[in-house]
């Protein structure tokens, strides 16, 4: 898939869930849940254990239904091995012009962590696809967004921290370029109680709540 693609695809999901499992096979009931819920597009933290596989597994099973991103990707070594296991775009919780590198040279979209609109602008001008805000929730949340958009209309915020079912549609209108969901939607209760069924109500939840929109 092309760059321009994978890009597009996101802003139109809205919704990148964040999949921090204990391991690989309990990352790919998450991400089986996710898409019985309609969300077709997912995140797999390297905190996960064996993460590369999960890639692997997933990339392997559904490519070509589900678009798969690399989360908490640190350095260039670890984007280059999340590539080739079957990511198409990367996260990062910060800034590394190295692993930029890497994805600019593979014509992999990637959304580096800054917070401040000085480390936004300079990830920004350094390449990034869009600037995944971290942690939003501790600077404000939604109005913080729409805060930054006010002399960074051209830079596209992907804000993580603080998205929930009452704040995804604030986030959004704030001129959010899409939203990285985490516990609020893949929680460590249902995981160890084996209750993907819950997973998945939230999934469509959130579906729902981004859709209504404009």
């Amino acid at each position: 898939m092309k760059h321009s693609e994978i890009l597009a695809r996101i802003k139109q999901s809205r919704i990148v869930p964040i999949v921090r499992a204990p391991n690989a096979g309990t990352a790919l009931k998450a991400v089986q849940a996710l898409r019985e819920g309609g969300i077709d597009c997912a995140e797999i933290t390297m905190t996960v254990d064996n993460a590369l596989k999960a890639l692997e597994t997933l990339a392997d099973r559904h490519g070509d239904q589900m678009l798969l991103g690399a989360g908490t990707v640190l350095d260039p070594e670890t984007a280059r091995s999340c590539m080739l296991a079957g990511a198409q775009f990367f996260v990062a919780p910060s800034l590394n012009l190295r692993t930029l590198a890497i994805a600019r040279r593979y014509s992999r979209p990637i959304f580096p962590g800054a917070l401040t609109p000085t480390e936004i602008l300079t990830a920004w001008e350094s390449g990034a696809d869009a600037i995944k805000v971290f942690p939003c929730s501790a600077v404000g949340g939604a109005s913080y967004i729409k805060a930054l958009k006010a002399p960074f209309p051209q830079i596209e915020l992907f804000p993580t921290g603080g998205v929930n079912l009452d704040s995804i549609g604030e986030f959004l209108r704030a001129g959010s370029f899409a939203v990285g969901v985490g516990s609020e939607l893949i929680d460590g209760k249902s995981i160890a109680e084996d209750n993907y069924q819950a997973i998945t109500e939230r999934a469509q939840r959130f579906r729902e709540a981004a859709l209504r929109v404009p």
